[in-house]
């Protein structure tokens, strides 16, 4: 899989790591100080310093210092969580009206598991020159006009995720998704078409999420070779 933009691709989700990290990060901060403040606090009141007291508070300043400074570094590594926006346009679902019965049923179903399993808000399928499907959150353009990734996925037959769509200019051809899309993986159908998701967050599809998309646009190959 293709990866055209230049931040790496996170095997989890910002919210999901933000949620973990912050029950633990915290606790050698915490510890590091309130050690330090004792052993000044017991310095202070004590009136005779022994040399083994001395040696004693010496250690200890060391280690509460070590867990300080592990407690900074683990919040400087972090990941930041993705931060998620309200995609702009009209929630709907449109289905090409020459397609059988069957093949409509199908679509919707396949949509609807996208957006109801994974993070993904707005769905697109375009297969055989034609716009098949379009739903969640609709974009302005009712039809698919193929641009340089689109015919990029067509032709290599490989998809491609774009981890932060504001990242990459070649966004302007997406424009039957909301204008505020912020991460897009492009999976092709079979031979001639390519299954198009959209989300409201960058880097927030999971490897896992990834192999569902891909298998659904694999059944997706099959049902409209078939029906078409």
């Amino acid at each position: 899989m293709y990866f055209l933009c230049w931040l790496p691709t996170k095997g989890h989700r910002g919210k999901r790591v933000k949620v973990q990290g912050n029950r633990w990060y915290w606790l050698p901060l915490i510890v590091g100080t309130l050690g330090a403040v004792a052993l000044l606090v017991n310095r202070g009141i004590s009136e005779y310093l022994t040399p083994a007291q001395t040696r004693a508070d010496a250690l200890g300043i060391i280690l509460s210092a070590v867990l300080i400074l592990t407690g900074l570094l683990w919040q400087n590594i972090q990941p930041k969580p993705s931060e998620s926006v309200e995609l702009i346009g009209s929630n709907g679902l449109e289905i090409h009206p020459e397609l059988p019965d069957f093949l409509q049923k199908e679509l919707a179903w396949c949509s609807h598991t996208l957006l109801t399993t994974t993070p993904t808000k707005t769905v697109v399928i375009y297969y055989g020159g034609k716009t098949y499907l379009r739903r969640g959150i609709l974009g302005a353009n009712p039809q698919v006009q193929p641009g340089g990734i689109v015919q990029r996925v067509l032709a290599q037959k490989k998809p491609v995720y774009l981890v932060n769509l504001n990242l990459y200019p070649g966004r302007v051809e997406f424009d039957y998704l909301p204008p505020n899309t912020q991460a897009v993986i492009v999976q092709p159908i079979g031979r001639q078409g390519v299954l198009v998701v959209g989300a409201a967050a960058p880097r927030i599809y999971t490897r896992q999420e990834e192999g569902w998309i891909a298998a659904v646009a694999d059944k997706l190959a099959v049902m409209l070779a078939e029906g078409s």
